[in-house]
């Protein structure tokens, strides 16, 4: 028996990273994109120009995570990565992972001018959420408080 599907149109957010990204944010981090995917994000660009430090083991955490968008027809981009964060990156295993841009905008841009038509998914694998913002920031680092 086919399973019911139902079609959407694919919907890019952008998540803003800054500062020091250890292995507790990148936790939070993967949680996070981890519910956008459930709520119907398929293509997501992840803007690290203010990220002054990437724990290089959560860098195959994330090409997890983009294998997962892939699967579902989207995709994960990578922007503003310092020459220090993208050598931690190459370090790693991603510089085949993701497409890197300059700038989160560029991202957006090509994911728009690639990006067309719609995409089909099983009924019980995305809940849609019509007040989605359309950013998501996630930041760390020290405090000195």
């Amino acid at each position: 028996m086919n399973q019911p599907t139902k079609t959407m149109r694919p919907r890019t957010m952008t998540m803003v990273l800054e500062g020091e990204i250890n292995g507790i944010e990148m936790g939070d981090i993967a949680e996070m994109i981890f519910q956008l995917s459930a709520d119907g994000v398929t293509q997501l660009v992840i803007d690290m120009t203010d990220v002054t430090h990437f724990d290089f083991r959560g860098v195959k955490p994330l090409m997890r995570r983009a294998d997962v968008f892939r699967e579902l027809g989207g995709d994960i981009k990578l922007a503003g990565l310092s020459p220090y964060v993208h050598a931690i990156f190459r370090s790693a295993g991603a510089n085949d992972a993701f497409d890197y841009f300059a700038t989160a905008e560029d991202a957006v841009a090509y994911l728009t001018q690639t990006t067309t038509g719609e995409i089909t998914v099983p009924n019980d694998t995305f809940e849609l959420h019509d007040d989605a913002a359309p950013a998501v920031t996630a930041s760390a680092g020290l405090s000195n408080g």
